[in-house]
């Protein structure tokens, strides 16, 4: 006789989906060092978006899950072109004019946009706890830019800036408007989708990539298809789960792990040994990740309810 196989708890899935997204999306900052240094904006871009949408279409074919429903295609068509399309032109363009570290610093204004819209739009709390977890994570982040940056070399510039700034808006924005879509259509098809629709909005970058693409080393264009299967597909199909059963605001503060992953990631793949500096700032940001994803204790508040109860009894 069979012992029946347990399903896994929904609570771990969700935080397994988590993990896996901060891990495969602080692989591509890795990754991007190599696909953008040969492929410009547009056509590094399009080449991700479509090594992605084959593997989703592919997951999608053998799921048997047809087209979203209508009441999300709305979703669907905003956050394809929003997030997919433009937050990665444009993370790709000002990655090229400013250096990694205000990058990464600028980009992280991206998880506060996501929870002041999400509370505005969706309705969704703002509770002390993840305002505080997000107010130290941000304080992490701007250590790891501030340590990674190159200073007064003349690499930055205002078009980057506005550019990085750009891609966290429309980050945020994208999340935010695929939150709802979700309560229509299942994570798979909300992002295959969202990734052909950020595809064919790409498509006038086709010219780029044909010409670039030749001549381009073979290790670059391994990890633009990287880019397109782990950090896009498989990533942003275990972020839409886990965008479906947690608010967004509060999926969007676990994002701030990212840099931290980010810097073990390059002293152990690249040997860029990290400055005490960015080890500080990656502690703060994993410590106000933490704190954003405690839960207030019930046991606290039942305990005094019962405590006025009694006196009110007496």
């Amino acid at each position: 006789m069979k012992t029946p196989q347990r399903a896994l708890p929904p609570g771990l899935l969700t935080g397994g989906a988590v993990c896996f997204t901060v891990f495969a999306w602080a692989s591509a900052f890795v990754s991007i060092r190599s696909a953008g240094a040969a492929y410009s904006p547009g056509a590094l871009a399009l080449g991700r978006l479509l090594a992605a949408s084959l593997t989703l279409v592919t997951l999608l074919l053998l799921r048997r899950e047809g087209l979203p429903p209508r009441g999300a295609r709305r979703g669907v068509l905003v956050s394809g072109l929003v997030w997919f399309a433009g937050y990665t032109v444009a993370l790709n363009w000002g990655e090229r004019l400013v250096d990694a570290g205000t990058a990464s610093l600028l980009v992280n204004t991206g998880p506060i946009l996501m929870a002041l819209l999400a509370a505005r739009l969706l309705g969704e709390a703002l509770p002390p706890g993840l305002l505080t977890g997000m107010a130290v994570s941000f304080a992490g982040a701007v250590v790891v830019g501030l340590s990674m940056s190159s200073g007064g070399d003349g690499t930055t510039s205002l078009l980057g800036v506005a550019l990085c700034l750009l891609a966290a808006v429309a980050y945020a924005t994208g999340v935010v408007v695929q939150k709802p879509a979700l309560s229509f259509g299942t994570p798979l098809q909300i992002t295959t989708f969202s990734c052909l629709t950020g595809a064919v909005a790409c498509l006038p970058f086709t010219g780029r990539l044909a010409a670039e693409l030749p001549r381009a080393p073979l290790p670059a264009t391994l990890n633009m298809v990287y880019l397109g299967v782990v950090p896009t597909a498989l990533a942003f199909t275990a972020w839409t789960y886990a965008l479906a059963r947690m608010p967004a605001g509060k999926l969007g503060a676990t994002t701030y792990a990212v840099p931290a992953v980010v810097v073990a990631l390059s002293w152990i793949l690249l040997g860029e040994v990290p400055a005490w500096l960015t080890l500080l700032g990656g502690l703060l940001c994993l410590t106000g990740v933490a704190v954003s994803r405690r839960r207030p204790r019930e046991a606290g508040r039942r305990g005094a309810l019962l405590i006025f109860r009694t006196r009110r009894v007496g």
